[in-house]
């Protein structure tokens, strides 16, 4: 076999494992809108950062179905999912587990690790800013690093693993903000807004009568860990890679933002440009492309950059925003 003919011969297995994926992908999203209703965004946003093997954080007032889009999630993609409540007296324990003293019936005593909920291959961390800086360090470290180390032994994590953390914008007495190096370990942050009227109708209706609607899987974990292996292997056309280079570059101060760089303190390092080159290429593959746009540049701008910059004390006190600051620099790229 030749060179030419072994690189189609590549080129044929990558886009049949790639059809096959994005049409279990948009089955797995199907299968969320028929229980989640109004969020088409959210959900596309969550699907996205799995896909390309992050984590997000999901901002958005209690009772917008945060808790159960993660519940459906779980069930969609075969995953094993679990719940964390963070409150002020969460111990890093009470996430990552422990090691017991048992003793055996023969009286030999040994320790042994009793496994904590981030054992799970979706975890979702409920109102994450409850706990204390040491408990959030704890789960942010093991997202960055897949295992955790107690009395000096390491346990990886399972794959994949996946964080969703949420947050409420309100009642931010006794809370304890992400730190901003902390914040970087998401990949996304995705605003969860309320529904539209007609969302809303429907929630009514689904949700108050006798029968409700449950999930139904979609697919397994292995399909998931073969999705986002492909994902990693679909090409970027130049104009994308350099659309993505523009706009990290400009979101930072200095010469590369030009006038809006006066308006920036700090802005995205490097993980942002990685971030979005994954997630670019999850999006395309769940709309059946093989190949991301600059449109998929533009539409994920603003939920990987957001959380990874801000402005200057001068350029709040002005009124400008940060999405406002974004969509800026993404008007010099659209």
């Amino acid at each position: 076999m030749s060179g030419t003919d072994a690189v189609e011969k590549l080129e044929d297995v990558i886009i049949r494992s790639a059809e096959q994926a994005s049409a279990q992908i948009r089955a797995a999203r199907d299968a969320i809108a028929t229980v989640i209703f109004g969020q088409d965004r959210v959900v596309e946003n969550t699907l996205v950062t799995i896909l390309a093997g992050g984590h997000a954080l999901l901002i958005g007032v209690p009772g917008l179905a945060k808790t159960k889009l993660v519940e459906t999630l779980g069930t969609t993609l075969g995953l094993d999912a679990k719940r964390i409540q963070f409150t002020p007296d969460l111990m890093p324990s009470d996430i990552l587990g422990a090691e017991v003293l048992e003793e055996s019936a023969t009286g030999k005593r040994s320790f042994r690790f009793i496994a904590g909920p981030v054992f799970a291959q979706l975890l979702m961390a409920d109102e994450i800013n409850r706990a204390s800086p040491r408990t959030q360090s704890a789960l942010l470290q093991a997202m960055q690093e897949q295992h955790i180390t107690v009395a000096g032994a390491r346990h990886d994590l399972p794959k994949p693993f996946h964080v969703l953390a949420t947050q409420n914008p309100l009642e931010q007495e006794g809370t304890y903000p992400l730190p901003e190096a902390q914040l970087d370990r998401f990949l996304m942050e995705i605003d969860v807004d309320y529904p539209d009227r007609d969302a809303e109708r429907r929630i009514l209706f689904e949700t108050t009568g006798a029968d409700e609607t449950l999930a139904k899987a979609a697919m397994t974990a292995e399909a998931l860990i073969g999705a986002q292996r492909l994902v990693r292997r679909l090409p970027v056309g130049d104009s994308v890679v350099e659309a993505i280079l523009t706009l990290v570059r400009s979101a930072r101060p200095g010469p590369d933002a030009g006038a809006t760089g006066k308006l920036i303190a700090w802005g995205p390092g490097p993980r942002a440009s990685q971030s979005l080159m994954l997630a670019v290429r999850a999006r395309a593959l769940i709309d059946g492309r093989l190949i991301p746009s600059i449109d998929d540049v533009l539409d994920l701008a603003e939920p990987i950059l957001k959380h990874r910059m801000a402005l200057t004390f001068a350029a709040r006190a002005e009124g400008h925003t940060v999405p406002a600051v974004i969509g800026q620099l993404k008007s010099r790229i659209g």
